[in-house]
């Protein structure tokens, strides 16, 4: 039949090398991961504690005051029935910075009570384990203070925690905007990271004008919510990027998925979740104080390389790899490098995709000629 029909003999013969080729591809991407590194890091995370973070307990600082952080009440985005919640990756890491520097933190919500959290299995580090091990951090997450029973007197800052949630319950909540308005014209310090800056976006001074009128502020960007959600115009009531450029700030968009923070006066906001880190630690310096020294983790590491390769090319981020692992022997989740090839796919974008395989590839080739050393 196939002599009768030389088409279809070599559609299928195309067919099958297309799925050869895939495989082959597949099966050395995956080689490219460090999966025994993985599923070892995994184990020990998972079981950390605070007690095994010495960033917590070395070089302790005495009691500087209290920080309130505000998570979202809402469980679903709208009408959509998509669950939604606060990013537990945007607490804890942020909860654990102000700790360290010497403030207690109290959880809030609009609602109070136990809040809807959003936990990223693949996002999750030492800290965020920690944090769910954490019977205090647990117990204050279980029992957040409703918004409306704050004592806005008792804090030094505020810091809104994302999560698609606070789209539907930060922008419109009196107590938010009131303690937002009282800070941020009493100079103390305001912090929102991803969708945390929702908090922002409805608040008037005193003198009639809006908050972010002029200011720097970044926050989750449009090309960041379409990639995942498409339909995000009609899910949400507006997108973030549009509803804080429309009140006059001047947005500041960084790379899709990684590190970026704006800091205008005591006013400090970022973009993603991968911004928590630097925000937390802008906070601290805003409030007066040098941050304490913080071991830089294996996925800021790889965020680094990424910024470099998006600002200067595929060379100079070689280079910063080589000298991360044969010099300072810093951790790298190669991993992560490796999510943004994805992303890149998902993009259409085929050279930053194969430029993606490559660093994983180069960044896999030194670490195996170190530990040959």
């Amino acid at each position: 039949m196939l002599k009768k029909y030389p088409i279809i003999k070599w559609t299928l013969i195309s067919l099958v090398s297309l799925i050869v080729v895939l495989i082959s591809f597949g099966l050395w991407f995956v080689s490219l991961l460090p999966i025994d590194e993985m599923k070892e890091r995994l184990k020990s995370i998972e079981t950390s504690s605070i007690e095994n973070i010495p960033y917590l307990f070395e070089d302790v600082i005495p009691n500087r005051g209290k920080i309130l952080a505000v998570v979202t009440s809402s469980n679903t985005m709208g009408s959509s029935g998509k669950s939604t919640g606060y990013e537990l990756t945007e607490l804890s890491r942020a909860y654990y910075v102000f700790k360290a520097n010497g403030f207690d933190v109290d959880i809030a919500s609009p609602l109070g009570g136990k809040p809807p959290v959003v936990i990223d299995d693949d996002d999750m580090g030492k800290f965020d384990y920690a944090f769910l091990n954490d019977s205090i951090a647990q117990y204050k997450t279980s029992h957040t203070i409703a918004m409306n029973d704050v004592v806005a007197e008792d804090y030094q800052a505020v810091f809104f925690v994302g999560g698609k949630g606070a789209m539907f319950d930060f922008p419109d909540n009196k107590a938010i905007q009131s303690i937002v308005r009282n800070y941020y014209q009493s100079g103390k310090v305001i912090g929102a990271v991803c969708h945390g800056p929702a908090a922002l976006v409805n608040v008037t001074l005193d003198n009639g004008r809006p908050l972010i009128e002029n200011k720097k502020v970044s926050g989750f960007t449009n090309k960041e919510e379409l990639l995942l959600i498409s339909d995000a115009e009609s899910i949400f009531p507006f997108l973030l990027q549009d509803k804080l450029a429309a009140q006059g700030a001047q947005f500041n968009e960084g790379t899709m998925y990684l590190e970026k923070v704006s800091h205008d006066k005591n006013l400090v906001t970022g973009q993603n979740p991968w911004s928590t880190w630097l925000l937390a630690e802008t906070m601290i310096t805003q409030l007066g104080y040098t941050p304490k020294h913080r071991q830089i983790t294996a996925e800021e590491n790889a965020v680094k390389i990424l910024e470099v390769y998006a600002n200067h090319g595929s060379e100079k981020a070689k280079t910063l790899i080589e000298t991360m692992v044969s010099q300072e022997n810093k951790p790298m989740a190669r991993e992560f490098i490796a999510s943004h090839s994805i992303i890149a796919a998902m993009q259409g974008d085929i050279g930053r995709f194969f430029d993606m395989i490559g660093l994983v590839s180069f960044a896999k080739t030194c670490e195996s000629n170190t530990k040959k050393l």
